[in-house]
């Protein structure tokens, strides 16, 4: 039997020759504060992660108190994930709209690497459907906080 795992255990970004590295991410708001979901923040997200250039954001999906995302290294002397998450996070909080909102994040994120025969879209699917299980939207489309800013390429 496995144990109940408290903190997310960081694996690193495996290479395998030409088969694409995407990462799924999870990242939490301290004590799941409803404080994500509107177009200030949303903006502040993005600006954040074009500046942690270490890694590609693919799809992402914007909820009130979490963020799921798919990403991708985008330089070959990258950062581990976990410190590329750390700094975007410190950059989005630095520039936070609402000092009484502070602290924002949980201090750890949830990542694991998508695996051979496991499909983005597939996987994606199951996401952009989040908004509509918490009764938020009635269709994915209609949540406006997602989005992709780059395509990331999936094949084994």
């Amino acid at each position: 039997m496995l144990p109940d795992r408290k903190t997310p255990a960081h694996q690193p970004v495996f290479d395998h020759g030409n088969r694409s590295s995407i990462i799924f991410v999870t990242v939490c708001t301290k004590e799941r504060k409803p404080i994500l979901a509107n177009t200030e923040v949303h903006k502040l997200l993005l600006e954040s992660w074009q500046l942690a250039n270490h890694y590609m954001i693919g799809r992402y999906v914007i909820m009130p108190d979490h963020i799921h995302l798919f990403c991708a290294p985008a330089v070959n002397e990258r950062n581990s994930i976990r410190k590329w998450i750390q700094y975007w996070k410190s950059q989005a909080s630095k520039k936070w709209p609402k000092l009484e909102e502070h602290p924002i994040w949980q201090p750890e994120a949830w990542d694991r690497q998508l695996r051979s025969g496991e499909s983005y879209s597939e996987k994606w699917a199951y996401v952009s459907n989040n908004p509509v299980r918490h009764k938020l939207v009635i269709k994915p489309e209609e949540w406006e906080f997602q989005g992709e800013m780059n395509q990331l390429l999936w094949h084994d």
